[in-house]
């Protein structure tokens, strides 16, 4: 169902439902309406404020968790609030030197990517999550190291100085010497290119016949290179810290939500195509509660924000994960200074 236009409500319905929903967001209780009639609420009587809760919860912005509770924001009355009341509040200068310091700390940038991680999570309470998207590494060196008959371990040094290794078929009848040739061949002839180049260059030559391998060794340049684009392909980079601060005094009445948001956590993958639509994003997206359908069991929220190198290119995805009473207003542009100061560190 759509969203109500934050209009459609009289200012004496859109004050009660603002003071419902931050006091939700502020204790994660249900609010009623003698909290609502006493000091620093609002001028009306119990029957009053009663009436309008009604109304509300009529219009599936608020909803009673039983009959003698107070109300509780529905996930569409988070959204009209998140799109239509609230007022963000910008990092403080502490707060961005903070972030800042924390980021561009000394060290390879898995340590940073690590680090924003972190501190995502220990500012927001939730738990922070950090995607490097797919990635292929540019090639500096390949060799073959025989295994055993028919098998051979790829050994792959990328231009970042990642080293990784694969397990690779051997074609029948391979010529002495082919692993040599091979791993002399790519080293030559592919060495700072990605993978996906590497292969299509090789492809080509074969081709069109400007390759010196014999057919077994050009078999196996090319599945080797296979092997390493399809890994690299399917394989986005996650790293989620805090998970423990979603154990906090609320999961003691709410632990079967908290047990599926944690058993949601474990699936790295859902996770990761999740985020991957914060990717073409302009700005910060917020995904409330059943919006999206990995968290919606739990009831939790993702704030998600992408990170650019200089040129503009989207280098991956920051956020922050946890209950749908998440201080929104704080997190928000938490999320998206977190992601420009990454950005800048990434160049």
């Amino acid at each position: 169902m759509p969203t109500l236009p934050i209009t459609e409500l009289t200012s004496r319905a859109r004050e009660i439902f603002r003071l419902v929903v931050e006091g939700y967001l502020t204790t994660g209780a249900p609010v009623g309406s003698k909290t609502l009639a006493g000091p620093g609420g609002i001028n009306l009587s119990s029957a009053s404020i009663r009436s309008v809760l009604a109304d509300l919860e009529a219009l599936g912005l608020l909803a009673a968790p039983h009959t003698s509770a107070g109300r509780l924001p529905t996930d569409a009355g988070l959204r009209l609030f998140v799109d239509g009341i609230m007022q963000v509040a910008e990092p403080t200068a502490e707060e961005r030197a903070v972030i800042e310091s924390r980021i561009a700390a000394p060290g390879p940038i898995e340590a940073a990517l690590e680090a924003t991680s972190s501190l995502l999570s220990s500012l927001s309470s939730g738990a922070g999550v950090v995607m490097v998207p797919k990635r292929e590494p540019r090639l500096r060196h390949m060799q073959l190291v025989p295994l055993s008959p028919g098998r051979a371990l790829a050994v792959l040094v990328g231009d970042d100085g990642a080293v990784e290794n694969r397990v690779v078929d051997l074609p029948e009848s391979l010529p002495p010497g082919a692993l040599d040739e091979v791993s002399n061949y790519i080293s030559a002839h592919l060495a700072g290119r990605t993978l996906e180049e590497a292969a299509r260059i090789t492809r080509f030559e074969i081709e069109s016949g400007k390759s010196a391998l014999d057919v077994a060794s050009r078999d196996l340049v090319e599945r080797g290179l296979a092997v390493w684009s399809e890994d690299a392909l399917r394989r986005p980079i996650l790293i989620v810290r805090g998970q423990a601060n979603l154990l906090d005094e609320t999961a003691l009445w709410d632990l079967e939500r908290v047990r599926s948001l944690l058993d949601d956590l474990e699936n790295k993958q859902s996770i990761a195509d999740l985020l991957d639509v914060a990717r073409n994003a302009q700005s910060t997206r917020i995904f409330i509660g059943s919006e999206n359908r990995l968290f919606a069991l739990s009831g939790s929220s993702v704030i998600a924000s992408p990170y650019r190198d200089r040129e503009g290119r989207v280098v991956g995805v920051v956020g922050v994960i946890g209950p749908t009473r998440l201080n929104y207003a704080r997190v928000v542009p938490m999320v998206d200074f977190t992601a420009r100061s990454l950005g800048k560190l990434i160049g």
